[in-house]
C-alpha cells in the first residue's frame, strides 16, 4: 500500500513537472501578459550573424510562454495574495482593500534612493533649456509630472511599508527647482491632490484600484489644466455628463491574474473627443502617433509615457495637427522641424524622473547671448569627449567631467574658437558620473576646427542675468551661429526629394521606446533610408 501511495505521489509530481512542456502539444505557446515577455528566439542576430545566445533566448521564451502559464500564474498569485498579502511578481505590490501598486514607485513612496541635489538640478536645467529651445523655434512649451498612484492614495499601501516625507520627495524638490528655473509647469500633484476623493466613480478615486494609472476622469482633469495653461480653446470634459461601464482591465491586475482579471468601472463622456488617427494605430501607447482634428488651431508635439494614453484623446481634439511621441531621449530639434510644432508638451510619470537625469534630449543648442552667465566660470578638463554625428546637419558632443569641478547647481558651458558660447545639457550617469551633452550644427565645428573649451560655473549673478553688449567678434560669431541654427532646423524638416528605388538601403536612425513598467525593456525602432522601419525588443 505504501509503495502504491509513493508511486502515485511520484507520478503526480512528475505530471505537474511535465505539464508546462507537455501541455504545449495541446495549447501551443501561451501569450504572456508581461510587458517585457521574451520574444521568440531567432537563428540570426540583427546584423545577420549567427545568434550565439540562441539557447538562452529559447529558455527565456519558454519561461514566458509555457503551456497553461496564465492559469498557473493566476492560481499562484490568488493563493499568495489571499494568504500573505504579497504577489509572486516582483513588479507588483499587493495593497489593502483590493488596491495594487507598481513596485518601481516604492522608492518615491518611502523616500529612499532619492536623487542627489545635482541630479535634481540636471533634470530642471534640461527642461529649462528645452523650453528655451522651443521659444527660439517660436513654439510654446509646457511640462507636467503625472503623480504616482501611491503618492496620492498611499493609505491603501501595505501597512509594513512606511511612507517617507512628501516634502523631500524627488517630485517636490524638482517642482522647487523648476520654479527657480522659470519653467512653464503645471503641478498635477497639487491639482489631483485637491480632488483626490471627489471622483464620480465608486470611492471617488481618480486612479484605478488595479491599474497604475488615472481613470478617464483623472486624465480629463489633467488635460483641462494643461490646455488651460496653454491658452488652447477646449471643452472641459470632466464636468460633462458621462456613462459608467464596468469594462476596464488594469495593467497590474492582468500581470497578477492574467487568466481571470477583475474588471473595474470606467467613465465615458458624452460627445467623446473628436479626432482621427493618421495611419494604423494599435493602441494609444504606440511609439509614434499622429492625429488630425477639425477643432482648435496650431500644431502640437507631445512627449508622453503610459499616462499619456488616456490624455491623448483630450489633447488631440484641440489641435488640427498633433504628434505624440514616446521617443527617449527626446528628439526635440528634429521633431519640431518635422511636425511644424507650435506647441510642445512634455508629460512624465513621477517614477520616471530619475530617468530624465540620465537621458538628456537631443536638441540644437541656442547660442549664449547673456554672457554674464559666465561670471566666475572656470575651465574644466573633461575625462572624455565623444563626437556623434546626427545625420548630415548636426553633431553631438558628449563627455564626462570631474565631479569635483561641479557644484550642485553648476551650469556647463562650451566655447568654440574662443568667441562663441553655448550651454550644454547636464546629465548624470547611473554610476554617479557627471556628464554633458551638446548638439550643434556640424558646420560650426568645422569652422572652428574642432577647438572646444569647457567651463563650469554657478550661472547667473545673485541679482539675475544681464544681457551685455557683445564685442564685434562675438556679435559676428553669434549671428553666424543663429544662421546655422535656422539652416539646420530647416534641413531637419520634411524633405521633398523622392526616394531613389535603386539606392542602397542603409540605416538612418534608432530610437528607443521604454515600456511603462520601469523594467528597462522596450522597443527599438530602426528606420531605413527607403522609409521602412523595423522593431526589435530589448
Amino acid at each position: 500500500m505504501k509503495r502504491k501511495t509513493l508511486a502515485l505521489y511520484l507520478a503526480l509530481v512528475l505530471a505537474l513537472c511535465l505539464l508546462p512542456s507537455a501541455g504545449l502539444a495541446v495549447t501551443g505557446f501561451e501569450e504572456s501578459s508581461d510587458a517585457d515577455a521574451a520574444p521568440a528566439p531567432a537563428l540570426t542576430a540583427s546584423d545577420g550573424s549567427p545568434n550565439l545566445g540562441l539557447l538562452s533566448d529559447a529558455g527565456a521564451f519558454f519561461e514566458d510562454h509555457f503551456a497553461l502559464r496564465n492559469e498557473l500564474v493566476t492560481a499562484a498569485n490568488t493563493l499568495t495574495s489571499a494568504l500573505f498579502g504579497v504577489s509572486s511578481q516582483d513588479s507588483v505590490i499587493v495593497g489593502r482593500d483590493g488596491w495594487l501598486y507598481y513596485a518601481d514607485s516604492l522608492d518615491d513612496y518611502q523616500g529612499t534612493n532619492q536623487l542627489s541635489e545635482r541630479e535634481v538640478f540636471a533634470v530642471a536645467r534640461q527642461i529649462a533649456l528645452m523650453q528655451e529651445h522651443c521659444y527660439e523655434s517660436s513654439a510654446d512649451f509646457l511640462f507636467a509630472v503625472a503623480p504616482n498612484k501611491a503618492s496620492l492614495y498611499g493609505e491603501h499601501m501595505p501597512a509594513r511599508l512606511k511612507a517617507g516625507e512628501e516634502s523631500s520627495s524627488n517630485l517636490r524638490r524638482l517642482e522647487a527647482a523648476l520654479e527657480e528655473q522659470g519653467v512653464s509647469y503645471v503641478s498635477l500633484m497639487e491639482l489631483l491632490g485637491s480632488q483626490r476623493d471627489q471622483g464620480s466613480l465608486e470611492g471617488g478615486a481618480l486612479y484605478h484600484k488595479r491599474d497604475s494609472h488615472w481613470t478617464n476622469e483623472g486624465a480629463a482633469i489633467a488635460a483641462d489644466a494643461l490646455l488651460e495653461a496653454l491658452g488652447a480653446e477646449h471643452k472641459a470634459y470632466a464636468v460633462q455628463p458621462a456613462q459608467t461601464r464596468r469594462d476596464f482591465s488594469g495593467d497590474l491586475d492582468r500581470m497578477l491574474f492574467p487568466a481571470a482579471p477583475t474588471l473595474e468601472d470606467e467613465l465615458y463622456y458624452e460627445g467623446w473627443p473628436s479626432f482621427q488617427y493618421c495611419g494604423e494605430v494599435e493602441s494609444n501607447f504606440d511609439p509614434q502617433i499622429s492625429t488630425v482634428s477639425e477643432q482648435g488651431e496650431g500644431s502640437l508635439l507631445m512627449y508622453r509615457d503610459s499616462f499619456g494614453n488616456a490624455l491623448l484623446p483630450f489633447m488631440a481634439e484641440c489641435y488640427p495637427s498633433a504628434h505624440f511621441s514616446r521617443s527617449v531621449p527626446y528628439q526635440l530639434s528634429a521633431d519640431i522641424a518635422a511636425y511644424g510644432a507650435g506647441t510642445v508638451v512634455v508629460e512624465r510619470a513621477e517614477r520616471f524622473i530619475p530617468n530624465m537625469a540620465r537621458n538628456a534630449p537631443i536638441m540644437q543648442a541656442v547660442p549664449l547671448a547673456e554672457l554674464s552667465a559666465l561670471e566666475g566660470a572656470q575651465a574644466v578638463e573633461p575625462f572624455s569627449v565623444e563626437s556623434i554625428q546626427q545625420g548630415a546637419e548636426l553633431t553631438t558632443l558628449t563627455g564626462e567631467l570631474p565631479p569635483e569641478a561641479l557644484e550642485a547647481t553648476s551650469r556647463i558651458f562650451v566655447c568654440l574658437g574662443g568667441e562663441l558660447y553655448y550651454e550644454a545639457l547636464p546629465q548624470c550617469g547611473q554610476d554617479g558620473s557627471q556628464q554633458f551633452v551638446i548638439t550643434l550644427p556640424s558646420g560650426l565645428f568645422e569652422r572652428y576646427g574642432g577647438e572646444v573649451e569647457l567651463l563650469a560655473g554657478s550661472g547667473a549673478p545673485a541679482d539675475g542675468l544681464d544681457f551685455v553688449e557683445l564685442s564685434g567678434a562675438q556679435q559676428r560669431a553669434y549671428d553666424a551661429a543663429c544662421e546655422a541654427f535656422q539652416q539646420a532646423a530647416a534641413a531637419l524638416g520634411p524633405q521633398e526629394e523622392p526616394i531613389d528605388p535603386d539606392a542602397p538601403v542603409v540605416e538612418v536612425s534608432r530610437e528607443k521606446y521604454l515600456d511603462c513598467d520601469g523594467s528597462g525593456h522596450g522597443t527599438l525602432v530602426i528606420t531605413y533610408s527607403n522609409g521602412t522601419t523595423k522593431e526589435e525588443r530589448f
